[in-house]
């Protein structure tokens, strides 16, 4: 498996978001801060961060059912962690559905919508992409 950067797969990277069932409407313009696993040329992950000031929200961490327990969203999860000390960002903050524990032992602590800085909060993702019932995560980023 390798990794590359995810513009020149967004079609692909629209599928794979869409078969998990993940948002894909608010996908930035163009996916800069954005990575795919790919095995045998076809895209079977992806990962993103949105930067908002000095904060990153992590976007659409997503593994095709048949490639996951491979490590495949670890190595994802850690490029994404990567580009944000890269950015010198804070933190990544995080909406999830599903993924609490997984994120959890990732180092990433479950906080209320009200600790995350105001920039985030106007995301679409926090202000009408993803429901009030999604649990708000938080992992401080060390430079």
């Amino acid at each position: 498996m390798t990794t590359h950067k995810a513009n020149p797969n967004r079609d692909d990277v629209i599928a794979l978001l869409a078969a998990e069932k993940l948002p894909v409407d608010d996908l930035p313009e163009t996916l800069d801060n954005f990575v795919v696993a790919v095995d045998a040329q076809k895209p079977i992950g992806v990962a993103g961060i949105e930067v908002y000031g000095d904060y990153g929200l992590l976007r659409s961490l997503a593994v095709d059912k048949a490639h996951r327990g491979q490590g495949h969203a670890n190595n994802l999860l850690a490029q994404i962690e990567d580009t944000a000390k890269t950015l010198g960002l804070q933190a990544i903050y995080l909406l999830t559905e599903t993924a609490a524990n997984y994120f959890s032992r990732k180092g990433y602590q479950t906080i209320t919508r009200a600790e995350v800085p105001e920039e985030v909060q106007q995301s679409t993702e926090f202000s009408h992409v993803c429901p009030a019932s999604a649990i708000v995560m938080k992992k401080p980023i060390q430079l």
